[in-house]
């Protein structure tokens, strides 16, 4: 019974899914850190557009057929955010200005870790992902991959889609951070979440 719950939490095809994008993140960084070629490059962004498409149809798979876990509502998350890390990484690597929107998003994830470490030990969380905070990831993840097909862009186009990554990356702390200093509306008690595999 216990291996079949644990199953049920964890091998699901959303899961796998998120594992899966997990699993493509050392592969697109090898081969963009290696890039030689024009070639290179379109390869390593089909290898990015394939995890967005996965991680774009996990979330409906899991509500459609009711695959929604516990497990799940933590990996998917988690894989969204170090595909986002690394991808910033490579790029940052290339060029040097996109360090300071690696900061400030390092900055704004590990508000979010520790404030909802934090609610979750008062007994509650967030009802979703804020939509500033989609907005932001939309345009992070669009601009970055532009950045990895198109990747003899030069400085000016460079500074200015680091400074637009960086307004939006603000934005959204600034929301996050006022909504866990006393937006309560916006939480739920944790009691109240679906269980494990619903």
């Amino acid at each position: 019974m216990i291996i079949k719950d644990w199953k049920k939490e964890i091998l699901t095809i959303p899961n796998l899914l998120s594992f899966f994008r997990l699993i493509l993140i050392p592969v697109y960084m090898a081969i963009y850190l290696n890039a030689q070629e024009t070639r290179d490059y379109i390869i390593a962004g089909i290898i990015l557009a394939i995890s967005c498409a996965t991680d774009a149809v996990d979330g409906k798979i899991a509500r459609t057929f009711n695959m929604i876990t516990t497990f799940g509502k933590f990996l998917d998350p988690l894989a969204d955010k170090l595909t986002q890390f690394s991808l910033l990484l490579c790029l940052a690597i290339r060029y040097p200005v996109l360090w300071a929107v690696v900061s400030l998003f390092v900055l704004k994830e590990l508000f979010q870790l520790f404030a909802g470490i934090v609610a979750a030990r008062h007994g509650y969380i967030l009802k979703g992902a804020l939509i500033s905070g989609k907005v932001c990831t939309t345009v992070l993840f669009s601009s970055l991959v532009a950045m990895v097909l198109f990747h003899n862009m030069g400085e000016g186009t460079v500074n200015i889609i680091a400074m637009v990554d960086g307004v939006f990356l603000m934005v959204a702390f600034a929301d996050y951070f006022i909504t866990y200093l006393g937006k309560k509306n916006r939480f739920q008690s944790i009691d109240d979440t679906p269980s494990a595999g619903v």
